[in-house]
């Protein structure tokens, strides 16, 4: 057994002095162990010392500045993370694991998991089933984390010395778009919850991560656990994560509340969900029972309450949607050796006669998703908030309709047009955070007054001036019409 305390003592005196080198600490502690021995045990310790190991085998103090934005935009999934993957499949089916009857059953799963989804059916997730997750998940999962820590590390709020407890972890794709967002000189104790099969593919996948993320994997349901039980937990995590977990459970605001009270004074809840209309709606439920009107907890993005006191009680139907990543080797060998299957549903992929082998249905290369961050500090992406005495409130519009009003609203989709390719106007989801009915932006006209609508991103506050309001009977909506009378400008 080594003197831990004395490792930790050597390496707090050292640790401002020069890089601890394990060779040189061995000869000060009891028996002088080998200092692989000790290079094993400041592993253990690094990250509640403060430090990481440096490719050279020493350690060095972890840098106090936050993690900047890293200019996220994944265009393929990693290589080192699809060949594990694929070492997983070759040592439970063989070489030509996508033919013949494992790729029929790994293909009839994936199936079966998008129609149990698209349905609300539940999901168990055994051996197969977790392999087929990962085949069809792993790279959308991945690239979607990124651009949510893309809204934290902007503002500061995401730090280089991270704890994180990932709840309902999966088979890894938010873990693993986590460890590369992050810069190299990070530190991360990373705890997964994940009581499913799922946690053996996750724990071959985090075996690809760096020296520095510290990966624990408890295999326990997410009732089940307890926060307080991780070790140097006590003040709280960094970063909670829920990712695409939430439409599993059977009471997911009580479930998350419990670890919402798990998240550090200034660390962030942040919740995922696919951009479908039934998760995205329970995701943004779960939001609003977390964070009631006039509470402490604050909504810091992507839907920013612009009026103090205020809550939306639409159906809050939101979503983001990023450049595709590209469809990884094990998804194009599993879609082209397949056969279409006349006995699939129509429904979860469309109408079963188009499918053809190779024809895409086991290929997700579409990035959207809806996502929540939460902050028990009460900090928000902008402090931007609307002013009674200059701006219109979506609570109230049914007395503006037909006027030409000015309003702050949050841009809170991408053109739902599909940019106005069949020549329809675009069209954007917005709101201020008092919403009890759906309202949209529609550009009629556009011009360099009001091009912000185009150009703005998804979450950005914009200012409308001289918008005219109207009802859109059909939709049961509000329009707000943007015109060559219309100024839109981005505020934050």
């Amino acid at each position: 057994m080594i003197d831990r305390e004395a490792v930790r003592a050597n390496a707090k005196y050292l640790k401002h002095v020069r890089p601890i080198d394990p060779e040189e600490i061995c000869e000060y502690i009891e028996g002088t162990p080998h200092p692989a021995v000790v290079r094993e045990a400041l592993r253990e310790e690094a990250f509640d010392l403060g430090l990481r190991e440096r490719d050279d085998g020493t350690f060095v103090p972890v840098s106090d500045e936050p993690a900047p934005q890293s200019g996220w935009r994944p265009e393929s999934f990693p290589e080192d993370y699809a060949f594990a993957l694929e070492d997983l499949l070759v040592e439970r089916y063989g070489a030509n694991w996508h033919r013949g009857e494992s790729g029929a059953e790994l293909r009839a799963t994936i199936r079966r998991l998008k129609e149990d989804y698209y349905r609300q059916h539940p999901v168990e997730y055994d051996d197969v089933a977790a392999l087929a997750y990962a085949i069809y998940h792993l790279p959308d999962y991945y690239a979607a984390i990124g651009y949510v820590l893309d809204d934290l590390a902007e503002r500061e709020r995401l730090p280089r010395t991270l704890r994180v407890l990932d709840v309902g972890a999966g088979t890894g794709g938010p873990a693993l778009g986590l460890h590369d967002y992050l810069p190299d000189d990070a530190a991360v104790d990373y705890h997964a919850v994940e009581p499913s099969a799922s946690a053996d593919v996750l724990d071959r996948l985090l075996a690809e991560t760096g020296r520095n993320f510290r990966p624990t994997i408890h295999r326990e349901t997410a009732e089940a656990f307890d926060p307080e039980s991780v070790t140097g937990a006590e003040s709280g995590f960094d970063l909670v994560l829920f990712a695409n977990v939430l439409s599993e459970l059977d009471e997911p605001a009580s479930v998350a509340a419990r670890y919402l009270d798990a998240v550090a004074a200034d660390g962030s809840f942040v919740a995922l969900a696919p951009a479908d209309r039934n998760t995205s709606v329970g995701l943004r439920e779960v939001e609003r029972a977390l964070a009631p009107a006039g509470g402490d907890v604050a909504v810091y993005a992507p839907t920013l309450r612009l009026w103090p006191g205020e809550a939306p009680s639409d159906r809050g139907w939101s979503f983001d949607r990023r450049p595709e990543i590209e469809a990884p080797p094990f998804q194009r060998r599993l879609d082209e050796a397949g056969e279409a299957d006349p006995e699939e549903p129509d429904g979860a992929d469309g109408p079963a006669s188009r499918r053809t082998p190779g024809d895409g249905t086991f290929r997700n290369e579409t990035v959207q998703f809806s996502y929540a961050v939460l902050r028990p500090d009460g900090a928000r992406r902008t402090e931007v908030r609307a002013d009674p005495d200059r701006h219109a409130k979506m609570a109230e519009m049914e007395r503006h309709v037909t006027n030409r009003i000015d309003l702050l609203a949050v841009k809170l989709s991408r053109d739902l047009t599909d940019d106005g390719d069949d020549g329809t106007n675009p069209l954007f989801k917005v709101g201020d955070g008092s919403e009890s009915t759906e309202h949209y932006a529609v550009a009629t006209a556009t011009d360099p007054l009001n091009e912000d609508l185009l150009a703005a991103d998804y979450g950005d506050v914009l200012a409308f001036e001289n918008v005219l309001c109207l009802w859109n009977d059909d939709e049961g909506a509000y329009n707000l019409v943007v015109d060559d009378g219309t100024f839109v400008e981005f505020v934050a």
